[in-house]
């Protein structure tokens, strides 16, 4: 019938499907938040997305029919097992047949041919399906932080539904939803398994039957790609286990006065072996609360190991099992290719990933800079007049004291010192790497279809002074990453929850009492129910992560990472996907327009992105070449090369 009216078959179908995920969304959305058509809403820009893939699509397909790059391994191998011929694998390949047996299971239902352009298609239908899972992963993201909601309902907020746009035509991720590629699938169970992860964060317990679903969804993720060993084991479960030891709920006790350091180190390690961790938002964040979150998690776990196993992280240690007994029968992690596929340390990855996302997420920076610029501007107009601070919260003058008490409170309360001693440290290490630990890998140099051996062609490889030049900038895109997270505020508590639990002077404690975290917490709590309080209002969109979220995500980002010789823009996909979900919404300017200032920086986004892609697509449609030899003769059998991530 839509071959009779000149439709294309597949575009009817996923009409159809989006229809009833409409009809799913609406329903849902009513019920949770009453909002009648922000179901609709979103089905919306979910359709917008599927055209644009479609289209995309439709020009890989006219202009490159035949299997392209890795896609000459990834499509045969499908359509081998299309042909019910399982025992059979090409030993080029690197990864699991998760998509190979996805894909060909969807186009059986839908009664399509295991054609290149069919296999093609099963990534333009996931892309919206990613898209969703983004948007749902942000929603859930800020649904903990919510206050007064006494109905227990969860609001999608326009910035989650942007954000979950943009993170969808993230240009690397959306090139690629045109090409029988890893790159989608992969992205898309690994966020569904952290909308399942924000689901049982969001409780103090989980069912018998979520901890199975969870462990499915993390043996599914290892089906698409074994690096996302990192994500759904130590990302997710190292945030399940804050997270349980969080809800170890200790009772709350008033901070004593010490009168030497060994009394203060027993008494905080007591309240960190309780789960009266430490562990503001990012906002509130200096370099010494880095180290006491890391400090009291490791305490908290260490003293309460086999309730956290027991009650939240058994399934992670699964699937973690699973990936050993893996390794350890292939005899590594690779399937295929292992030669080149050699794991090796490789620090420089950490350096190179800063760049790369300020480059894409550049509109994000712009109103960090500018906020920034105004507030020091303030800072030294009034630096003059400001009322010295208090030194001693806490009594580190009291003359009973020890001096290496009052040593160490002074010392753990220079943040100045804290912040120059990071900047100083953070550029040697970054030079060491540069140094001793930069890897140039052979496929880097001899592929020139690949934008980064462009990259490093004219940057690293142009002199040897360039890649040192390059630290600076390596170091200045990871602060400007960082600030993006903090959000706009640096100094606002938000009224939400802090966990501060630390015996030094921090920027929170200008706003809270000190006394510790559950102290605060529980006045927070009864406070709360004000409709007087300023938080109420707060759009809860703009609050930022917390600091174990962030150090969790470092950790895992940078064991996906280093053990890669090769540098490809694909590898930064997840990483960056799981950045972005933590950035915040950027508070309205007080005396403007609330939707042009704060709406404008997702659609610049947005634009940025777009523009981008099709930068990219053009050149890769309408620039093709060939290799020749130094001769003049044709190479790689006379096939047409063209440009890519």
């Amino acid at each position: 019938m839509a071959s009779q009216l000149g439709l294309n078959s597949s575009l009817v179908l996923l009409v159809v499907h989006y229809g009833f995920i409409s009809s799913i969304l609406r329903l849902y959305t009513t019920h949770k938040t009453g909002l009648n058509s922000f179901g609709s809403y979103i089905v919306l820009s979910l359709g917008a997305i599927s055209f644009l893939a479609q289209k995309w699509l439709s020009s890989v397909t006219n202009h490159v029919p035949e299997p392209y790059l890795d896609e000459v391994f990834h499509i045969p191998q499908a359509q081998v097992y299309c042909d019910g011929k399982y025992g059979v694998w090409d030993y080029k390949i690197t990864t699991p047949p998760g998509l190979y047996v996805l894909s060909i299971l969807a186009n059986s239902l839908s009664g399509w041919p295991c054609s290149v352009y069919y296999l093609r298609l099963f990534n333009v239908e996931v892309i919206p399906y990613l898209a969703l899972a983004a948007i749902m992963s942000r929603a859930r993201l800020e649904q903990p932080q919510r206050v007064g909601n006494t109905q227990g309902r969860s609001q999608f907020s326009v910035y989650a539904v942007w954000t979950g746009i943009n993170i969808s035509l993230f240009p690397v991720l959306f090139f690629f939803s045109g090409l029988y590629y890893t790159d989608v699938i992969s992205t898309f169970v690994v966020l569904l398994a952290y909308v399942n992860h924000l689901g049982r964060v969001s409780q103090d317990r989980t069912s018998l039957a979520n901890d199975i679903y969870t462990l499915f969804l993390g043996l599914l993720s290892l089906c698409m790609r074994q690096t996302n060993i990192f994500w759904v084991v130590v990302y997710m479960g190292g945030l399940e286990a804050v997270h349980g030891i969080k809800a170890l709920h200790p009772k709350a006790e008033p901070t004593p006065v010490f009168t030497t350091l060994s009394q203060q180190i027993q008494f905080y390690t007591w309240r960190y072996s309780l789960g009266d961790i430490h562990d503001p938002t990012l906002n509130l964040t200096s370099p010494i609360d880095l180290v006491l979150c890391a400090v009291s998690i490791g305490i908290a776990v260490i003293y309460n190991l086999w309730t956290i196993i027991r009650e939240r992280i058994w399934p992670h240690l699964v699937v973690l099992g699973a990936f050993v007994g893996f390794v350890a029968w292939n005899g590594g992690v690779v399937l295929g290719d292992k030669s080149n596929h050699v794991a090796t340390l490789h620090l420089a990855q950490m350096l190179y990933i800063w760049p790369l996302f300020s480059f894409f997420s550049a509109p994000l920076f712009i109103p960090q800079l500018l906020n920034m610029l105004t507030l020091a501007l303030k800072s030294f107009t009034s630096s003059a007049k400001a009322p010295p601070p208090q030194n001693n919260p806490r009594g580190t003058n009291d003359p009973k004291q020890s001096a290496a008490l009052r040593v160490f409170y002074q010392l753990g309360s220079n943040h100045t010192a804290h912040s120059i001693i990071f900047l100083t440290g953070a550029l040697v290490v970054t030079t060491l790497i540069v140094k001793f630990n930069t890897i140039i890998h052979p496929f880097t140099l001899a592929d020139n279809r690949h934008y980064m051996f462009y990259v490093f062609r004219y940057s690293i490889l142009k002199a040897w002074w360039v890649r040192y030049a390059l630290v600076p900038v390596y170091v200045g895109c990871g602060w400007l990453c960082w600030t993006a997270l903090q959000g706009s505020r640096s100094d606002a508590v938000y009224g939400v929850h802090q966990l501060i639990q630390t015996p030094f002077r921090t920027k929170s404690q200008a706003s809270l009492q000190p006394q510790t975290s559950r102290a605060s917490n529980t006045a927070s709590e009864q406070s709360s129910s004000s409709p007087s309080r300023p938080s109420q209002t707060l759009d809860q969109a703009t609050i930022p992560p917390t600091t174990s979220f962030v150090l969790i995500l470092l950790l895992s980002a940078t064991l996906s990472l280093i053990t890669a010789p090769l540098v490809e823009p694909r590898y930064f996909i997840i990483p960056w996907v799981f950045w972005r979900l933590l950035v915040p919404a950027r508070p309205a300017l007080p005396g403007s327009d609330s939707l042009v200032s704060r709406w404008l920086v997702p659609f610049v986004e947005t634009a940025w992105f777009l523009g981008v892609n099709v930068t990219t697509m053009y050149i890769f449609i309408t620039r093709p070449f060939y290799w020749r030899s130094p001769g003049g003769e044709l190479l790689d059998e006379g096939r047409i090369q063209r440009f890519m991530w």
